[in-house]
Parts: C-alpha cells; structure tokens; sequence
C-alpha cells in the first residue's frame, strides 16, 4: 500500500505542477496579444513647443523647429494646427485613441506668434459615424433596365470580317458615325 500512496501522491503534484504552468502560460500569453500602441501624427515633443516665444517666433521659426503643420483652420491660414495621437487596434473596432495632443498655433498677419493653445484627448468630444447612405441619381436600375441595356451591345458579326459590326460601323474605318468614322462629315 504505501507505493499505491506514494504514486497518489506523485501523480497529484503532477497535476498541480501541470495545471499552474497551464495557467501560467494562458495569464502570460494575455501580454501577447494586448494591442500595441501607434504613434501617429506630428511626433513632436512637449519641450519643442515651450521654445516657441508668442510675441518674438516667426512662422520660418516655427516651420524650423516643428516642421510643417498637421493642418490650416478651414477659413484662416494664420492658424497651424498639429495634432498627434497614440492608438491601439481593438478586435472588431474602430482603434482606440489612448492619448491625444493637438496644438494650434495663431500667428497674426505680419507672421509673428501670437498663441499657443494645446488640447489633449479630454477636450475632444465624441462623435457618432451616421449608418445612413447618400443617394446618388444614376446608381438605381430596374429590371426592365437591366435587360434592355445590353441590346445591339453583342455582336457576333464583329470577329468574322463583316462591315456590319465592330466598332467602324457598316461605311468603314474612315467614314460613318461609328467610333473609329469621323464622324457626321462629307468626304
């Protein structure tokens, strides 16, 4: 009896040994597959925008240090906007946006600084994609339309030689209405 125990025994720490390294390696394998982060955008440090000086940097200073801007205001060229943003890919999602900075630069019209606004992701607001599609005309055909469109399209004239197909029409290559004619002229 005491090998039937001892075997009991070796058999269950070889369990519990299995069973904690099965669990090890599911909870460790979470870290393999969490989303990795994207940068995007202007990838430009905080301690860049605290060397622009609102009164004294111009807009070739600015154009210097950062580069050219993410983006203009819609309706004044005297607002630069850069934005960066750091996102993840989840499954079956849109990414999500982890981290956001957007700096918007305003010079006044002789091209000297004014301000500089910087907004992070708790500034943003949410906005909601609509489900809805934009008719265009033209994009909708019936099944009368479907089945009348094709008609004369076919030829089976057109490979054998005949005047009466292709694409020169029954007068010719250079005579007709057909594409390859001239059109309505007289020789």
């Amino acid at each position: 009896m005491p090998d039937s125990t001892h075997t009991q025994t070796r058999a269950f720490r070889h369990a519990v040994t299995a069973s904690a390294l099965a669990v090890s390696l599911t909870l460790g394998g979470c870290g393999l597959f969490s989303p990795i982060p994207t940068p995007r955008g202007s990838l430009i440090e905080a301690s860049d925008y605290k060397k622009l000086v609102p009164g004294t940097s111009t807009r070739s200073d600015v154009m210097d240090l950062l580069g050219s801007p993410t983006s203009h205001a819609t309706f004044d060229d005297n607002k630069w906007i850069y934005i960066s943003m750091t996102t993840a890919l989840q499954p079956l999602q849109f990414p999500a946006v982890q981290k956001q900075d957007v700096t918007v630069l305003t010079f006044d019209t002789t091209g000297v600084l004014r301000k500089v606004d910087t907004l992070d992701k708790k500034n943003g607001y949410p906005v909601g994609m609509v489900s809805q599609t934009t008719p265009t005309p033209g994009t909708h055909t019936s099944v009368i339309q479907q089945l009348l469109g094709n008609v004369g399209r076919y030829n089976p004239m057109s490979g054998m030689g005949s005047t009466f197909g292709g694409s020169q029409g029954p007068l010719g290559g250079s005579m007709g209405t057909g594409q390859g004619g001239n059109g309505n002229t007289l020789p």
